[in-house]
């Protein structure tokens, strides 16, 4: 079959309804197969994080950035009210955060998963739980044409259920992507941007019971990683132990001939 990234240049290969029947047109080795199929069909897709460094490249980065965040006052307050703590953009002051980000086979990875070449544009360090709500990156960071985005999380240690893992909702990122507009939600009629969130919170739990959406969690050893696709719901599970650590990175990931937001 013709790939119809040809006729359908504005959809991620990936994304693209017809991808199972050209993916074997594309000469991908069957590891490349494997993640690209994953993320069609779940949204997400578990992957060795591809650097021969990377355990002593974690280990610096725990160090760098420990001295940032204030665990005890976090373990009095922040965890009792289910919040989190992260580092944005540290690969601006961090080499080692940087060196993920960049990590040259992941970029070349998610250019040919996505058919467009892939750059990082963010990056959040996390040294506990985020215990955030699930939501759709697509909310945050838009793109035009739409789901030319993803993210990839990598565990800088082993995590486990009481560490607060990742959750994510499997099939969730082929719901349509809504946006202000569908919710009728203008400035003139919310007290803020919290305001705004909170109608759209209200709608990732109607359409997980609505639909019956099943939870899954990510509970990886050190190096694993997760790369999900723009519209795939997820969040930071409860962290049940307030003592654990759960080093990890995020970087999101934009592609080129695509307008952001």
């Amino acid at each position: 079959m013709t790939n119809p990234s040809s006729f359908m240049p504005g959809v991620p290969l990936i994304e693209s309804p017809l991808f199972p029947r050209f993916v074997d047109s594309l000469g991908f080795d069957p590891e490349t197969k494997r993640i690209a199929l994953d993320l069609h069909v779940k949204g997400y897709a578990i992957i060795e994080f591809p650097d021969p460094d990377f355990k002593a490249v974690a280990e610096r980065i725990k160090q760098t950035l420990a001295s940032r965040f204030d665990l005890g006052q976090w373990r009095r307050d922040g965890w009792t009210q289910n919040q989190g703590l992260r580092a944005s953009d540290a690969w601006q002051t961090c080499a080692d955060v940087r060196q993920l980000a960049v990590n040259e086979h992941v970029q070349a990875l998610l250019s040919r998963l996505y058919g467009r070449h892939a750059f990082p544009f963010q990056t959040l360090n996390f040294p506990v739980g985020s215990q955030q709500n699930y939501h759709t990156d697509a909310v945050h960071f838009s793109s035009v044409p739409e789901r030319f985005m993803c993210g990839v999380w990598v565990a800088l240690e082993d995590i486990d259920e009481d560490s607060g893992p990742l959750i994510y909702y499997p099939g969730s990122h082929r719901l349509p992507i809504f946006a202000n507009e569908h919710l009728c939600i203008t400035s003139l009629d919310c007290a803020g941007p919290y305001d705004k969130y909170a109608r759209f919170e209200e709608l990732w739990r109607a359409l997980v019971q609505g639909l019956d959406l099943k939870e899954e969690i990510f509970c990886p050893r050190k190096g694993q990683a997760l790369i999900w696709a723009a519209n795939l719901l997820h969040g930071g599970g409860r962290q049940h132990n307030p003592l654990r650590t759960r080093w990890s990175q995020v970087t999101h990931y934009f592609f080129d001939d695509c307008a952001s937001g």
